[in-house]
């Protein structure tokens, strides 16, 4: 239609073109490796939950329920949100099916897009998606240790540069309700100087002040009291055993006292990695202990720990180039696929045979690519395998099936069979 308006992706939503597919899965393909390793079980949620599943489990006083869930009533007049964050609704499927009867802590890992309207920009996105972890059912700190040691291994893995940890602990919610009442009352001393958002929140959620970019709001922070000076022999002694078995592994990190999240569900371990690489919005994964959340959406009592890591923003990293760890896909060709065992081109009057000779090699397992580009022809698709980086390249042709190009050498006359012995040299 003459003037109509040129359709684009939404803002804040991009194409996953396949060029980017091979980068992603690389990155799905270290993480099936690292968390089955270590018992580790996959779970898929729905992308839509009902909305009190949010409201109660994330927090009526956080940014992603006031501002950045997109919410909707379908056709039955339900309240619908498009999922935030992944652990409420894995822990809403713990509870739901009767995951308490199994052996205990239920280990679980996810991967999908989720959705939040905020201000889009390079890896932030408002559909992104994540990489993430939850273990449900054990309160002991190694649980916590193991999370966080898993999610570094799997950052290093894939080469992210610059990768730096901060830890924190915010004790629970019972044990720190002293530092409640002090920090309230030191931010009502320094009221007038707090940004709006932070003066509205001083009673719902004092800690989100630690969180905030205001000039005002910053200066009054550095002089706030501090919960890890406050917290009770409990939560310390949970908090030093986390810190020495990530010791232990090796992995190194900061602590810092004023680290908080975004969720109200969190207790206890508190942690965050950032890469160098990204500046100033540096986070590519964190997350916690959530002991209480379970209790808020219905269920029983279940202590649980879980992470978060955004597939964009470790992207935008590994883009970076660190030159000790080659993007993924430096071996494909350049539409990103990776680079096949077996070519097969073929002449006019041979595309049945060159079919077959593809078909059998690909039900023996061999990555095989058929050239079918209209009107090209056998030099134009001996360049092209050879750009795709096929290790072997076989042409059909009225001399039979006969090998251009392989680690063996040149051949002619060879069978089907001949051919795909060749190919899985």
């Amino acid at each position: 239609m003459a003037g109509a308006r040129k359709l684009t992706a939404p803002r804040g939503t991009h194409d996953v073109l396949p060029e980017e597919t091979a980068r992603r899965r690389r990155i799905e393909d270290v993480a099936t490796l690292v968390l089955e390793g270590a018992g580790y079980r996959r779970i898929e949620t729905p992308i839509f939950e009902d909305t009190d599943l949010f409201a109660r489990g994330v927090g009526g006083s956080t940014d992603v329920v006031q501002k950045e869930m997109y919410t909707f009533e379908d056709r039955g007049d339900r309240s619908l949100t498009l999922r935030p964050e992944g652990t409420a609704g894995v822990v809403r499927a713990y509870l739901e099916h009767g995951m308490h009867k199994l052996p205990q802590p239920v280990k679980l890992w996810y991967w999908g897009p989720f959705f939040r309207y905020e201000r889009a920009q390079k890896g932030r996105q408002r559909q992104f998606w994540q990489l993430g972890i939850e273990s449900l059912g054990s309160d002991d700190p190694s649980v916590d240790a193991e999370g966080i040691v898993l999610l570094h291994r799997i950052l290093r893995d894939l080469g992210v540069p610059g990768l730096r940890l901060r830890l924190g602990s915010l004790g629970t919610p019972a044990g720190r309700e002293g530092y409640r009442e002090t920090l309230v009352a030191y931010l009502r001393e320094h009221e007038d100087r707090l940004s709006d958002e932070v003066r509205e929140r001083i009673d719902l959620n004092p800690l989100r002040a630690f969180d905030s970019d205001h000039p005002g709001t910053k200066e009054v922070m550095a002089g706030a009291p501090l919960l890890l000076d406050h917290l009770p022999a409990e939560d310390t002694e949970h908090f030093h055993e986390v810190r020495a078995l990530l010791d232990g592994a090796g992995v190194e990190y900061e602590v810092d006292p004023t680290l908080v999240r975004g969720l109200d569900y969190y207790s206890r371990t508190l942690f965050e990695f950032t890469s160098d690489a990204l500046g100033a919005q540096s986070g590519v994964g964190g997350g916690g202990r959530y002991d209480g959340l379970a209790e808020l959406i219905g269920g029983p009592a279940t202590p649980g720990f879980g992470w978060g890591a955004g597939i964009e923003r470790i992207l935008l990293a590994q883009a970076t180039g660190d030159p000790d760890h080659p993007e993924p896909g430096h071996d494909a060709d350049p539409e990103g696929l990776a680079a096949a065992d077996l070519y097969v081109a073929w002449t006019d009057g041979h595309r049945r045979t060159a079919f077959d000779l593809a078909d059998a090699a690909a039900r023996e397992g061999l990555a095989v690519r058929l050239d079918q580009a209209p009107g090209r022809g056998l030099k134009g698709q001996i360049r092209r395998a050879e750009k795709s980086g096929a290790r072997t390249v076989v042409v059909v042709d009225d001399e039979g099936i006969r090998i251009d190009r392989s680690p063996g050498g040149r051949a002619t006359g060879m069978t089907v069979a001949d051919a795909l012995a060749a190919a899985r040299v």
